[in-house]
């Protein structure tokens, strides 16, 4: 007996469950696991950000704040700290400014559904939705990147995503595909497999169709085109900008380091002074200084929308010295800091 479409839908996310609990990941650390708190770190961190990055990351987090209560008790430059070299800072801020709010809302104690996980701050429908459903197995639908993927080609979504409207509604059919046997005890490995499905079988390029649970009915393999899922075609548009950093340190190893503007690049986090030619950079050294200026290769620092060309300026002061802003920090200091990825780096390299 052929099913409907209906059927189909119904049946996708039973699915997906019986699939997730035979084929899927099963060892990445913050699985296995019912408590939200780790759940809601480990997806923060994977926004925008793959499994392999996030491992070391996610443990060292367990690590120094196994709790939400000592995440909220740490001062925001060692959250920072411990998150440099991850990238989009703002999710380490909001993280921080989430557990506060948690312990002092909340009585320590995550919210149990998705409409509330939604008040603290940096957590959006999706991440709501997936501690929900994983901790607390709401039914309500996760749509990362990884579950547009899956969703868009299993159905032939060809609606463009790039406009709200779209995604809207795709999120209304993700909701309707849900689990619908036993749903409690199922959303846990439903949202899981779904993710499971987007991270390692219907991936974005040469996806696994023939490993698929869903193969006889996706639409995009029946088309042949699965890569033509999803369809979006607004692109970011990039720009490009010159940086100036200069590099003082002392004979010691200490680094004149500033802490940057709450808004723009590398927002909050220490940094070697920035300026916007090497001109005004020059002049912020004392001109008895200046003709020891030594000016390294440049080299780009790709973010999301931006292109970033860094010229690095080196000169070795006396720690009697003092810049416009900032201050020395010792060379066994600075590394706990929050650092921009490729200051880190800079400073690493000798």
């Amino acid at each position: 007996m052929t099913m409907t479409k209906k059927n189909i839908l119904n049946d996708f996310g039973n699915r997906v469950v019986v699939w997730q609990k035979k084929h899927g990941r099963h060892d990445l650390p913050w699985q296995n696991t019912q408590d939200p708190y780790a759940v809601w770190l480990s997806e923060i961190m994977l926004q925008q950000t793959q499994v392999v990055t996030v491992r070391d990351y996610f443990a060292r987090f367990m690590q120094r704040f196994p709790t939400v209560l000592d995440l909220a008790k740490a001062h925001e430059d060692e959250v920072l700290g411990l998150w440099s070299g991850l990238g989009y800072y703002s999710r380490a801020r909001n993280l921080h400014k989430a557990a506060q709010q948690v312990v002092a809302l909340h009585g320590g104690h995550f919210p149990k559904d998705a409409q509330t996980l939604q008040t603290l701050p940096g957590i959006g429908p999706s991440t709501a939705a997936a501690v929900a459903s994983l901790c607390f197995g709401e039914a309500v639908a996760i749509l990362d990147g990884n579950v547009k993927r899956v969703l868009t080609r299993f159905l032939g979504y060809s609606a463009d995503l790039s406009e709200a409207k779209h995604e809207r509604a795709l999120w209304q059919l993700a909701q309707s595909m849900l689990p619908t046997q036993a749903v409690q005890k199922s959303m846990p490995f439903y949202t899981q497999g779904v993710m499971d499905l987007g991270a390692t079988v219907c991936t974005p390029k040469q996806p696994a169709c023939n490993a698929c649970p869903l193969q006889n009915d996706c639409v995009a393999k029946a088309q042949g085109q699965p890569e033509r899922y999803p369809v979006k075609t607004k692109k970011l548009k990039r720009s490009s900008e010159q940086l100036w950093l200069l590099w003082a340190q002392t004979v010691k190893g200490a680094v004149w380091l500033t802490q940057r503007p709450a808004k723009g690049v590398w927002a909050s986090l220490y940094c070697l002074p920035v300026f916007d030619d090497f001109n005004t950079l020059q002049a912020a050294v004392p001109s008895q200084h200046r003709s020891k200026l030594q000016e390294l290769d440049t080299f780009k620092h790709v973010l999301t929308h931006k292109d970033l060309h860094i010229h690095t300026v080196l000169v070795q002061l006396p720690q009697s010295v003092t810049l416009a802003s900032g201050q020395w920090v010792k060379a066994e200091a600075w590394p706990a800091l929050g650092l921009p990825a490729p200051v880190r780096k800079l400073l690493s390299s000798r």
